[in-house]
């Protein structure tokens, strides 16, 4: 009787195993979605390491090795030639350059002949000395400089100021030069000068100096005909602040203006006056902002993000995030100036915590100027 009571509760017992599977089934259905966020992280890592990966590109472009080759009395370059002989140098040699095929000449030009575009950023006294003590050390001098037709017969370099003053330094009586006859590279090479890396103060002023040289050529110009030479419109508007403040915290303001500051499309010359007021603006928002971060030191706070707590609290975009392919800014610069103003105006002290300052230094990063 016992037995068959065990063999009866053993057989219930598989039997009731077997009745359960669809419970088992259901409950790997319900750990499913958790496989799926494992796989779309995997997706997200790929994509990541996709967009990292350099992709040479399948088909060649540029010219062939012979196809480089130029003559010094090729007629584009003719005229420079003649330029450089008569200014004391010597014209080396000619080429194409191999991406686009447009003709360099290569020459040797005396230090007095040549200065750096009025638009170029200020020469780093600390930069020049080290550069020249490295040419020193090294005994030569091996990157030419690029050089376009100047103004008064001489050649300008828009991305050389640091060499040519190195060479000053050293004592040379000549230097090596590419020169271009495409005067508009002086104002394209912006974003290849790698030179010496530019803060946010040094990108800001040469952006500025370059449209006033660009606004003065051509009066009928556009701001948006040269968004890339430009780089950003808030360097624009940065550029004039820091022209009239020159410690001005830029870097504080710049998430705020890379939100709200567009190119227009009106002349360079309307749209530049139109800058220099919201320059002034900002120019007063820092006035209330010292003011506040003054008060905070008075409370007790030592910490060297006070400016930008206070500053991304009166940002009246700083919860706004864009989206992909939207260009329109989430509101215009001159309202949201007026916000900030008023924020900063009213904006009270005893709401500030010790942890608010911890959240801003650990997203904060390295500041830009």
């Amino acid at each position: 009787m016992a037995r068959s009571l065990l063999t009866a509760s053993w057989a219930w017992g598989r039997g009731s195993r077997s009745t359960c599977r669809p419970n088992t089934d259901m409950v790997r259905a319900a750990k499913q979605p958790k496989r799926k966020k494992a796989r779309k992280k995997t997706t997200r890592k790929r994509s990541t390491a996709a967009r990292k990966r350099l992709t040479p590109r399948k088909e060649k472009r540029g010219l062939a090795g012979e196809e480089l080759l130029l003559d010094l009395d090729t007629p584009e370059l003719r005229p420079l030639a003649e330029q450089v002989r008569e200014l004391g140098g010597a014209a080396i040699g000619c080429y194409r350059e191999p991406f686009s095929g447009r003709p360099l000449l290569l020459a040797a030009l005396p230090l007095e002949a040549v200065e750096a575009t009025p638009f170029q950023r200020d020469l780093s006294p600390t930069h020049t000395k080290r550069l020249a003590q490295k040419i020193e050390e090294s005994g030569s001098f091996l990157d030419p400089l690029i050089v376009v037709q100047g103004t008064e017969g001489k050649f300008w370099t828009p991305n050389g100021r640091h060499r040519l003053a190195a060479a000053k330094v050293l004592g040379l009586r000549q230097v090596t030069v590419l020169i271009s006859p495409d005067e508009s590279l002086a104002f394209r090479i912006l974003a290849l000068n790698t030179e010496k890396a530019h803060n946010l103060r040094d990108r800001s002023l040469e952006v500025i100096r370059m449209a006033r040289v660009l606004a003065t050529r051509n009066e009928r110009v556009r701001e948006s005909d040269y968004a890339d030479q430009f780089e950003s419109p808030a360097l624009l508007t940065l550029g004039v602040v820091y022209e009239q403040e020159r410690r001005f915290a830029g870097g504080a303001y710049h998430p705020f203006l890379r939100k709200v500051d567009r190119f227009s499309s009106r002349t360079l010359a309307t749209s530049l006056r139109q800058r220099e007021g919201w320059a002034s603006r900002l120019i007063a928002i820092e006035w209330e902002v010292a003011r506040i971060v003054e008060e905070l030191r008075e409370r007790g706070f030592r910490s060297p993000y006070l400016r930008n707590l206070v500053v991304a609290r009166i940002n009246p975009v700083r919860f706004h995030r864009a989206k992909k392919g939207v260009t329109k800014p989430p509101m215009e610069i001159g309202a949201a100036l007026t916000r900030m103003a008023a924020s900063a105006r009213g904006f009270k002290t005893a709401s500030v915590r010790e942890r608010d300052l911890a959240l801003v230094a650990a997203v904060a990063g390295d500041g830009e100027d």
